[in-house]
């Protein structure tokens, strides 16, 4: 698998990407934003609102740029959304799930889109799916014919993606793993960091994963004399973490004891949480 490159980069026929210029602890080398059709084209995910970055994407479409395309409403995939819209005078085309967390608060879309709904590009038909668990606004698109999806944050490359409440949950992110499972997927493009092949073996290692660290929080949940807290487990689970990604860890492990509250595995309590 090769590392990601800077600058326009052909992934596939008909498909171009680009990296916005946003690169962090949580974005990786930044977002992944792509052009996808030689005429018409679509531009998923613009990422954020920098001139070189728009200016870009729209240089490296071969033909007519007719709608932009977004995965879910967080800054870092839509920031520059709306303003190249307006200049390219087409449609921005999201799921209709309002989030009330994390979320690009001057974003909207012009047109919704559901799960099934399909973007016709020349000879490339993009299908939405609906993927929520990263957000709950969440869709990844499908080129069926080639067995590429395009992932957003439900897979990231190299990366664990967060699951944050009160719009991520991982009940149904493992829920949307599987629908995917099920899929004809052979290539996964994701939100962020480079391209992953053996699509059914990446999905199948990220539930394996998740499913390993609800385990570990089930057994710091057990081993507590009394209640305890998402932050301790986290502590537990990550005593080396990068101390500017704590509270996300602590996050991550609120989400594991929501899930296993619904399992009846948990509960919590007025100092945390305890077993059930």
């Amino acid at each position: 698998m090769s590392a990601v490159r800077r600058g326009a980069e052909t992934i596939a026929p008909g498909v171009v990407r680009l990296i916005a210029p946003n690169p962090g602890p949580m974005t990786g080398p930044g977002t992944n934003s792509y052009v996808v059709g030689t005429g018409p084209c679509a531009i998923i995910d613009p990422g954020v609102n920098d001139d070189d970055h728009l200016d870009a994407l729209v240089a490296a479409a071969p033909g007519e740029i007719v709608a932009v395309l977004v995965t879910h409403a967080h800054p870092d995939h839509t920031g520059g959304a709306r303003r190249l819209a307006e200049r390219l005078d087409v449609a921005v085309h999201a799921h209709a799930t309002p989030l009330r967390g994390v979320r690009d608060k001057a974003f909207h879309a012009d047109r919704f889109m559901a799960d099934g709904d399909r973007v016709a590009l020349g000879d490339i038909t993009l299908e939405a799916i609906h993927t929520p668990g990263h957000a709950a606004d969440h869709l990844c698109f499908l080129w069926r014919e080639t067995g590429l999806l395009f992932a957003g944050d439900t897979v990231m490359a190299d990366v664990t993606v967060v699951i944050l409440p009160p719009d991520g949950g991982m009940t149904a992110y493992l829920e949307s793993l599987t629908r995917l499972r099920a899929l004809p997927i052979k290539q996964i493009a994701p939100g962020h960091g480079r391209m992953l092949d053996d699509a059914l073996v990446v999905l199948a290692q990220i539930v394996e994963h998740r499913l390993a660290r609800e385990a570990q929080v089930r057994e710091a949940l057990a081993d507590s004399d009394d209640a305890t807290t998402a932050d301790a487990i986290a502590a537990r689970l990550y005593p080396d973490l990068d101390p500017r990604l704590r509270g996300m860890a602590a996050a991550q492990v609120e989400s594991h004891l929501l899930r296993l509250a619904e399992l009846g595995q948990a509960q919590a309590t007025g100092d945390g949480w305890a077993p059930d």
